[in-house]
């Protein structure tokens, strides 16, 4: 083959390698946010149905601020095996593809680049063992009534993972202050 094709295939592969490093990386990466809710509901009803909404989720009470009306829920956020999987098949590719360039680029080696393939298992264990941890959901609840009426509202100030979010938004049909 020629020597330019396989400079620039190799470079190309070596920037793929390192794009999919990254995105393992990423995968295990902390989406805390934190954001505004409102809901048409007064604070009185709006918390048992947070309580138990979270309960669900298996979520626990970690702490409780009555003087802030602040709630701390905590749980175990289990892995996903579809995502380790998933990760361990991108892995091997990248790696078969690298050990290919590599093989035509160093032919007596070959044999000794087709073994990285066998690194690719480590991409879901990385996974594995990085994206089981407990996280933390904090609630602030506070009333503000609605502008031109008497009828009260609650501002929700939530932290958690953006996903816990999204979940929580349409469970409850909650509107984001934004």
């Amino acid at each position: 083959m020629n020597t330019t094709i396989l400079s620039s295939t190799f470079l190309l592969t070596i920037l793929l390698s390192v794009g999919l490093f990254f995105f393992i990386k990423a995968s295990v990466k902390d989406r805390t946010q934190a954001v505004q809710l409102i809901s048409g509901q007064p604070q009185e009803s709006l918390l048992p149905q947070l309580q138990q909404y979270f309960t669900q989720r298996a979520y626990r009470v970690a702490a409780v601020d009555a003087a802030q009306n602040q709630v701390v829920f905590q749980g175990f956020v289990r892995p996903s095996w579809f995502l380790a999987i998933f990760l361990s098949l991108l892995a091997a590719v990248g790696l078969l593809c690298l050990s290919l360039v590599l093989s035509q680029l160093f032919p007596g080696a070959a044999t000794l680049f087709l073994g990285l393939e066998l690194l690719s298992p480590l991409a879901g264990l990385f996974y594995w063992q990085k994206a089981g941890r407990t996280e933390q959901v904090s609630l602030k609840l506070d009333d503000s009534p609605r502008e031109g009426t008497e009828q009260a509202q609650s501002l929700i100030t939530v932290t958690a993972h953006r996903d816990e979010l999204a979940a929580l938004q349409q469970a409850l049909n909650l509107t984001s202050c934004d």
